[in-house]
């Protein structure tokens, strides 16, 4: 059985259609990622997905269960959690209570000794936060603030994490140590579905890739496969078939 299979999904602002019939599916323990330009829509799906938008049409399945058009906060208990663009982190409270905040999240695991176990693993993933464990999230880096942020999903013990642009302006040391901390989670088993404006890096990454275009899905395959079709290495790679920069 598949981690996550979306099928037909079609879904819009008001009047205004974003998607259509977007289907894919997530393997348990691997990781999918979307490659599209900005205002693809990749967003909304993963917001569809996550149950902060709802959809006009389509299902969306966790575990072979039914969560389209679920409030956000019962498809988190549900075990699927969305790391938005942006991070959204609350900058006027602690790391420590912005971490504490995800776990509220979790359907079971919810006594002290479980919790502080997890608050433990994300340090652990993280050592730049523990030393900033009691100071304002909105004291810290840009990458700091995106590992906060990637922590406080991992509170919540998701089965299927949402990755929305994790490396969005960020430095190239950040970059590679929010890439490197997505691999050990994929190697512990977690499903990753990974929106990524750094093409080359997702697609290095993850198992599978999709092509989203115009809130079409216009490309799927392995990873490999993805990363070698012309209209991807010319378009979102900067490359020819020939292995050649594009102009």
């Amino acid at each position: 059985m598949n981690a996550l299979t979306v099928a037909g999904l079609t879904v819009g602002y008001g009047a205004i259609q974003v998607l259509h019939e977007v289907s894919l599916t997530l393997g348990g323990g691997t990781i999918v990622t979307i490659v599209g330009a900005n205002g693809a829509g990749k967003t909304t799906l993963l917001k569809t997905v996550a149950g902060v938008l709802p959809p006009w049409r389509g299902t969306i399945a966790l575990h072979g269960e039914e969560i389209g058009g679920q409030p956000s906060y019962r498809v988190a208990r549900r075990g699927l959690v969305l790391v938005p663009e942006g991070r959204g982190i609350f900058g006027d409270q602690t790391v420590r209570e912005n971490l504490l905040l995800g776990a509220l999240a979790r359907r079971e695991g919810r006594d002290q000794d479980s919790v502080g176990a997890d608050l433990e693993r994300c340090l652990g993933l993280f050592p730049a936060l523990r030393d900033r464990l009691h100071g304002l999230a909105g004291g810290l880096s840009g990458g700091q603030q995106q590992m906060l942020a990637v922590a406080r999903g991992l509170m919540a013990r998701p089965r299927v994490l949402l990755l929305d642009e994790p490396s969005l302006g960020l430095s190239p040391l950040f970059v590679r140590q929010i890439f490197a901390a997505i691999g050990r989670l994929r190697a512990e088993g977690l499903t990753i579905l990974l929106v990524e404006q750094m093409a080359a890096q997702a697609l290095a990454l993850a198992d599978r890739a999709y092509v989203l275009e115009r809130g079409r899905i216009v490309l799927e395959g392995t990873s490999a496969e993805v990363r070698e079709n012309p209209m991807v290495l010319h378009a979102y790679l900067g490359r020819t078939d020939n292995g050649e920069e594009a102009r």
